[in-house]
């Protein structure tokens, strides 16, 4: 198997691991507000009628928002679980909305094309090679992607959770460079262009508008492992190692934090026009 290969099977292997808890995802991971897809729809001139491609739609909380844009919205989600939570969260909605179980790279667009494509929390999945002219060939002349996400982030001064349970994940998984302490929300704030932390598309893709929206996440200790249990750098542990740390993580929260953690993340959206 060649590098570039093996890179895109690991990737997508990685990224189907949330397809083994899609309920506790849909749970605890969370929502975009309001604001944010008003700002989609203001920037790209998304609204009734526009065709919209979802990569990644997961249990479908981005795809319920565009679907009450009045967009008609076609979603693909590699995992079959999480395809199929969506399916029924969206069911009861009546949405103009179609979720096709497939990679972005292997998904057959059957000649379709679109207004805008919207990847939430899920881009960094894709291969860039092929997922940024593949989403270039998709979107019709002068279309729009968006990427949506959330960064972790801490306040000076303030209790952070992270830093509080640093210790238990060096003793129980020691070494991993993912126990890393979150940035500084001011330091993230004064990035106001770019792709973040995936690949650029060069030329495919104009200049990028990017807009931040404050939120803070409240858990108690079983509440705050679940989340942990919802994320990828815990969900590829062994479980005999994941399922102690969890546990030592939410004793910690109960003990020692008033059973009340916050988690403070910046909700971001990323927005660029299609070039050519």
């Amino acid at each position: 198997m060649t590098d570039g290969r093996k890179a895109r099977t690991d990737r997508t292997g990685l990224g189907l691991v949330f397809d083994e808890v899609p309920e506790l995802y849909d749970r605890v991971r969370p929502g975009y507000p309001d604001e944010l897809f008003a700002d989609l729809s203001a920037i790209t001139g998304l609204g009734e009628g526009s065709s919209v491609l979802e990569v990644g739609c997961g249990t479908g909380q981005a795809t319920r928002s565009l679907a009450a844009l009045g967009c008609s919205v076609t979603a693909v989600e590699p995992g079959p679980g999480m395809a199929a939570l969506a399916r029924r969260r969206l069911a009861a909605l009546g949405a103009d909305v179609g979720i096709e179980t497939s990679t972005f790279e292997e998904w057959d667009d059957r000649g379709r094309r679109f207004d805008v494509l919207v990847a939430a929390a899920s881009w960094h999945w894709v291969d860039p090679a092929i997922g940024w002219p593949r989403a270039h060939g998709v979107l019709r002349p002068g279309g729009w992607a968006a990427l949506l996400g959330h960064v972790v982030v801490r306040r000076p001064g303030e209790a952070e959770v992270y830093a509080e349970t640093a210790a238990l994940h060096e003793r129980f998984a020691p070494g991993n460079p993912d126990w890393g302490r979150p940035p500084l929300e001011e330091d993230v704030r004064a990035t106001t262009e770019g792709w973040g932390l995936v690949e650029d598309p060069g030329g495919l893709f104009g200049p990028t508008t990017v807009r931040w929206y404050p939120a803070v996440q409240w858990f108690d200790g079983n509440g705050f492992a679940d989340l942990l249990r919802s994320q990828s750098p815990y969900r590829r542990l062994d479980p005999a190692v994941r399922e102690p740390l969890l546990d030592a993580v939410a004793e910690h929260v109960r003990t020692r934090m008033g059973d009340r953690a916050a988690r403070r993340c910046l909700g971001v959206l990323r927005v660029g026009q299609r070039s050519g």
